[in-house]
């Protein structure tokens, strides 16, 4: 397997057709984004449609993944679409203006959040259009935010507002949230991305709505927190705890904690959801000159290096593959960094095993085939498994010998798509344990995977063909299930 590292791409107007979305998923994309931040039901039921047919069309499964909005904070729209303010000139955001239908202008604009005079106090510090305009609060009179322009600049509709160093009270989960979550099960997402989680309890209400809203699918996505707020980072374990995986969301993020203090949070956020056996995924601006340009600069080529250095299971794309001109271009962009950068890793299995600790027999056996494969030399490691749970176990760990999951279940097809080194093939089980391993090494051969002597390590969970823990794991060479 050539990339360990997978790619999550967010599709709009330049990817929506089947022939660039086909185009895109050969290139490397893994997972698809649906950004619900844009378009309405219809477009995302579409789009859901149009990516299971572009992955038929490849020959493969990939992964659909329905970002919420969440509480977005913005301004509301002006008399002339936009106005250019001026350092040092008062401006008014006004909670209650819109109401009558008034439009912004020169010295006032109206809010989304009625809500956020409550949330304010003078000198606080507010951040417009991703920190690009800056806005100190001299004082709250009712309903009106009166502020002085620090940093300048142009303000256009519905741009989007921060508190820095956060404490926005805003709830993480919106009545639109809540209704686009109903429609994300209907076509069955397999990864439903929350915005704005503040807390634990934020990611166990939307996974509570999220398997009713399945329910009538026989289907419960995994979870991701989206993690944007100054409030989430000393919240961070508890919120891995109650989620299936985290996205370093490092735009909104950012505009909170300041630019300076998200690298070192990005490094200790994946490393945490490794050790927490979650996922990672790493996003926001990592290609963005590709949204205009045909290759990358030096340093977005670094920015997604380093991110697969630090371990993250995905790199993710925005605009530039929903929007930009080089959708394509950026995928393979994307892929070959990932490649190089996995070539210059460093082994560290036995470093990360001596303070591992596990009371399950399922996750000794996971752990179990990783030692053995790194000290064997195995050519591939194969888990036979229901839910999918081995493999992610497996994948937290640094090794330099390919994953592959075979399972009988679509929806665990599809959510492994997003395993750093993980590949995932469809294989029925039965209870002829012999059988489907023979069908199982089949499967790897006729992939050009593996070859007659070579050795593997397998993991299945007896008696086969029952949904039940890995407890069982054999060291073969390929030709002895014959």
């Amino acid at each position: 397997m050539s990339r360990g590292t997978k790619i999550v791409a967010t599709i709009g107007p330049a990817s929506s057709d089947l022939a660039t979305l086909t185009r895109m998923i050969r290139a490397g994309v893994d997972v698809v984004r649906l950004n619900f931040s844009h378009g309405n039901a219809k477009d995302h039921i579409e789009r859901a449609k149009l990516v299971r047919q572009a992955a038929a069309e490849c020959g493969r499964e990939v992964a659909i993944m329905a970002d919420m909005q969440g509480p977005k904070i913005r301004v509301g729209k002006f008399e002339r679409d936009k106005v250019e303010l001026a350092a040092g000139a008062r401006f008014i955001l006004d909670a209650k203006w819109g109401e009558n239908g008034e439009l912004g202008t020169q010295e006032r604009v109206g809010l989304d959040y009625k809500g956020l005079p409550r949330d304010l106090h003078p000198a606080d510090v507010l951040l417009l259009n991703d920190g690009l305009i800056v806005l100190v609060v001299d004082q709250i009179v009712g309903s009106e935010i009166h502020t002085t322009v620090k940093i300048g600049g142009e303000l256009s509709n519905n741009k989007g507002i921060n508190r820095q160093g956060g404490g926005l009270t805003a709830s993480a989960l919106t009545a639109k949230d809540m209704e686009d979550i109903k429609v994300a099960m209907s076509f069955q997402a397999d990864y439903l991305a929350m915005s704005f989680p503040k807390s634990a309890t934020d990611m166990e209400m939307a996974r509570q709505l999220a398997n009713i809203a399945g329910e009538p699918y026989h289907h419960k996505p995994m979870m991701i927190a989206k993690i944007e707020r100054a409030e989430a980072i000393p919240a961070l374990q508890e919120i891995l705890d109650a989620s299936d995986g985290i996205m370093v969301a490092r735009g909104d993020l950012a505009v909170e904690v300041g630019n300076a203090a998200v690298p070192a949070l990005q490094k200790r956020m994946i490393k945490m959801a490794r050790a927490s056996n979650k996922l990672a995924i790493t996003a926001t601006q990592m290609m963005e000159s590709m949204i205009f340009n045909p290759v990358p600069t030096r340093a977005e080529v670094s920015d997604v290096a380093n991110a697969v250095l630090d371990g993250t299971d995905a790199v993710m794309t925005s605009a530039e593959t929903a929007s930009g001109r080089y959708p394509i271009e950026t995928v393979e962009m994307m892929a070959a960094i990932c490649i190089e950068a996995e070539l210059s890793e460093y082994n560290k299995l036995d470093a990360d095993f001596l303070n591992v600790r596990f009371t399950r027999i399922d996750q000794s056996i996971a752990y179990g085939a990783l030692f053995t494969a790194h000290h064997l030399g195995v050519k591939a490691i194969i888990a036979l498994t229901e839910s999918g749970s081995t493999a992610l176990w497996m994948s937290r760990h640094n090794i330099d010998t390919p994953i592959f999951a075979l399972t009988p279940s679509i929806a665990t097809l599809r959510k492994a798509a997003l395993y750093r080194n993980v590949r995932a093939y469809h294989l029925l089980q039965d209870s002829n344990s012999k059988a489907v391993l023979k069908q199982a090494e089949d499967l790897l051969v006729a992939n050009g995977i593996v070859k007659k002597g070579d050795m593997l390590v397998v993991t299945w969970g007896e008696p086969m063909g029952q949904v039940g823990g890995t407890n069982a794991l054999k060291i073969v060479k390929v030709g002895e299930f014959a």
